[in-house]
């Protein structure tokens, strides 16, 4: 598969896990823009070019620490249904993952990254800790963490289990 191939079909889903991610639609852009523009020096020499590349929007986002002020982006879901918009869904369901979103962006960095990878991105725990770089048990204890404070904060975590609107 080319570069050129690669990035037509999976840069949407690359796009919509960064943002995700960084609850931060231009930050998505620019962590997948940079990763892919590095991706593409060394295209030759990458044995699994989505799983690669999927960690090295994980890394950047890991690892990004020029924002001086923790931003709440309230339109990121608005971002995310037009890269892949919505099928007729009742209005609960939007309440649902607007809450959920606003809470993702309060865990810490590591919590969401994993909760991401699990449930967004149908991850196993031993997946989940190649990408973090830590053990499986790490993995299961920062899942475990981040759906306490959503369960703390009065969401229902099944929100993210049970395929809330996309």
């Amino acid at each position: 598969m080319t570069f050129e191939e690669f990035v037509a079909e999976r840069l949407d889903g690359l796009l919509r896990y960064a943002t995700v991610l960084t609850n931060d639609p231009h930050l998505a852009q620019d962590v997948v823009q940079d990763v892919l523009l590095r991706a593409q020096q060394r295209w030759d020499s990458i044995d699994a070019p989505p799983t690669y590349v999927r960690r090295m929007v994980t890394n950047e986002y890991l690892s990004w620490r020029r924002r001086a002020v923790r931003r709440m982006v309230s339109s990121s879901h608005e971002v995310l249904d037009a890269l892949s918009p919505p099928q007729p869904d009742p209005s609960a369901a939007y309440d649902e993952r607007d809450a959920m979103l606003g809470l993702l962006a309060t865990l810490p960095r590591k919590q969401r990254a994993a909760v991401v990878l699990r449930y967004y991105e149908n991850y196993s725990d031993s997946e989940i800790a190649a990408f973090l770089r830590c053990g499986p048990s790490t993995v299961r204890s920062q899942i475990s963490r981040a759906l306490a404070t959503l369960r703390e904060a009065g969401l229902n975590p099944t929100v993210i289990t049970t395929g809330a609107p996309e």
